[in-house]
């Protein structure tokens, strides 16, 4: 097994809440393989990055040496998660269920190690239990309980229904730490009351709970709402690598440092080093193609990565760049700020007017906006610089 504190710093990295660290700490101590779950109702047949967010520390914990458990819901698939929701969810046929899971399957083994991961259906433990198991599992809680639950709570306020079978879903999830033994429960924010009932209903059955690892949900290209396809703000696993690389070289500099923390497989050390470079005058385009390349080898391979770079290179100087733009050598020895290369350059004729041209989003480096007034170019970079719509200038400093 890994050194305890970096297994557990590793674990921790992008999390959102640990509950409880210290149980989490005392069965790393434990020297074995944790059962770790995470459970997975195949709503939909497609996974988007956001998605991955899970699916990437359940890969960290395969690394580790744990046991990695992925829980198919095809039979909480068919009653529907209320987490989150304003209404009944509708609930899935046994079909739909079926079909989706196969998918999912199949694009998880993109991330996870098909040899070291453990598919598991909970209609194995839920459909055996019948009747009388569902009357002995509902006795375990309330309906107090159940109303401190957010969602639950506010559609009582408001007058909207809530059906019976919605009041189940949290302990047919818990129930499925039960059955599988769950030493640690992978989940987003928003399942928190679900991960918390595995928790109640393990202790209930003299187990030890299971420590409970949420995830933060991630930012779609929007960097507002969370990724999700009905905000058409995702990027797929199977979409096209030109397509997955345009997409995620659309997001903002400030995102692109969220989308590290959670989606690459980069040492943490390495991405603060990336950081302090574009602190020092990195072009963070640069650190967005690495980030880019690194995703799409993951779902395609390097070759793709590398032509899905190539491609978009050239659509946009076929698209954007005059093919007479003048090209200049700036001879700034330790540096020059942005303000100062564009009036050098004779892109723009004091630098306040580079100042409010960048303020007004005007100011492109290689087809990317520059919004740091204050962004300082180092020596040996080389870009296409541009202001409005006609002024162009390849620029190399020296």
């Amino acid at each position: 097994m890994a050194d305890i504190a970096h297994a557990l710093a590793e674990i921790k990295r992008g999390t959102e809440e640990v509950l409880l660290e210290a149980d989490l700490l005392e069965k790393l101590k434990e020297n074995r393989p944790l059962r770790i779950k995470l459970g997975c109702d195949p709503t939909a047949p497609d996974i988007h990055l956001g998605h991955t967010v899970i699916l990437n520390k359940l890969r960290t914990f395969q690394d580790l040496g744990h046991e990695v458990i992925f829980l198919i819901g095809d039979f909480t698939g068919m009653v529907g998660d209320p987490s989150g929701k304003n209404s009944t969810r509708p609930a899935l046929t046994r079909e739909q269920v079926k079909a989706n899971a196969q998918t999912y399957i199949e694009q998880v083994y993109k991330i996870l190690d098909a040899e070291k991961t453990r598919i598991e259906f909970n209609s194995d433990w839920l459909e055996p239990l019948g009747a009388a198991g569902m009357i002995r599992l509902a006795s375990q809680q309330t309906v107090a309980r159940m109303m401190e639950r957010d969602d639950f709570k506010k559609r009582y306020a408001s007058g909207q229904s809530i059906a019976i079978h919605e009041f189940m879903y949290p302990l047919l999830q818990g129930y499925d730490s039960v059955a599988l033994k769950a030493d640690v429960e992978l989940g987003g924010t928003d399942q928190k009351f679900n991960l918390l009932m595995g928790r109640e209903l393990q202790k209930s059955d003299g187990q030890k709970p299971q420590t409970v690892i949420m995830m933060p949900l991630l930012e779609g290209l929007d960097g507002v709402k969370k990724m999700s396809k009905s905000a058409n703000n995702y990027i797929g696993v199977n979409d096209p690598a030109e397509e997955m690389f345009g997409k995620i070289m659309s997001i903002s500099d400030e995102l692109m440092w969220r989308y590290f923390e959670l989606l690459s497989f980069r040492p943490l050390t390495e991405i603060e080093r990336l950081k302090q470079e574009v602190e020092q005058g990195a072009n963070p385009r640069d650190v967005k193609i690495a980030l880019a390349k690194e995703i799409i080898t993951r779902f395609h391979d390097d070759i793709a990565a590398e032509a899905a770079h190539q491609s978009f290179i050239q659509r946009f100087q076929k698209g954007a760049i005059p093919d007479d733009i003048p090209e200049l050598e700036l001879v700034v020895g330790a540096g020059i700020a942005i303000a100062n290369l564009l009036k050098e350059a004779g892109l723009v004729s004091s630098t306040s007017d580079a100042m409010r041209m960048i303020k007004q989003g005007a100011v492109k480096l290689d087809s990317e906006k520059v919004t740091d007034t204050r962004l300082q170019l180092t020596v040996g970079m080389t870009g296409v610089f541009q202001v409005g719509k006609r002024k162009f200038a390849k620029v190399t400093l020296v």
